[in-house]
């Protein structure tokens, strides 16, 4: 299976995003992530073993020991940057909290074999990708007209391990464990 461990968003956040995503639309031919989708990725595991589900379990379970904490998700922005982006994102702030969360997380899984990631954390909501050069001039002034407008904030209580099947029609996420926090 192919899995990650994610944070979910709230429905009154996504519903702002989505709202968001429907006016910048016609700014750009790119692939628009569908809104349901959306999540803050604290690790990426790729392929696992079915038969090694317990213990990935286990080791997630042991990172629930945590207060909850506040997320913030405000502006938008480029990866790897606004003259050639691959990704177009909405910022997501939770401070040490959310780095923290997802520093144990991968420390807990490289000790289950997982190779530790390379990448500074950076979390984030993917709102589309851009996988060939079009024109972007519409979509980088809204972009800019924008700046560093808020779309709500939540008390992260709980994560979540999914599973992601790759469909031609886009990925297809599932929940197939929650972990709460406390």
């Amino acid at each position: 299976m192919r899995l990650f461990v994610a944070i979910d968003i709230p429905d009154d956040i996504l519903k702002t995003i989505g709202d968001l995503i429907e006016r910048l639309r016609p700014t750009a031919p790119i692939r628009w992530s569908p809104v349901a989708n959306l999540h803050v990725t604290t690790k990426f595991i790729g392929w696992w073993q079915d038969e090694r589900m317990g213990e990935l379990d286990a080791a997630l379970r042991r990172l629930t020991g945590r207060p909850p904490f506040l997320v913030d998700v405000r502006g938008i922005g480029f990866f790897p940057n606004a003259r050639s982006p691959r990704v177009l994102w909405a910022g997501v702030y939770g401070a040490e909290p959310l780095a923290a969360l997802a520093s144990d997380t991968d420390r807990a899984l490289a000790a289950l074999g997982l190779e530790p990631e390379k990448r500074a954390f950076s979390p984030h909501l993917t709102l589309a990708r851009i996988k060939e050069p079009v024109p972007l001039d519409r979509l980088h002034a809204a972009a800019a007209r924008l700046g560093d407008a808020g779309f709500g904030s939540f008390t992260a209580d709980r994560f979540f391990l999914y599973r992601s099947v790759l469909r031609p029609s886009g990925s297809q996420y599932t929940k197939l464990a929650e972990y709460i926090f406390g």
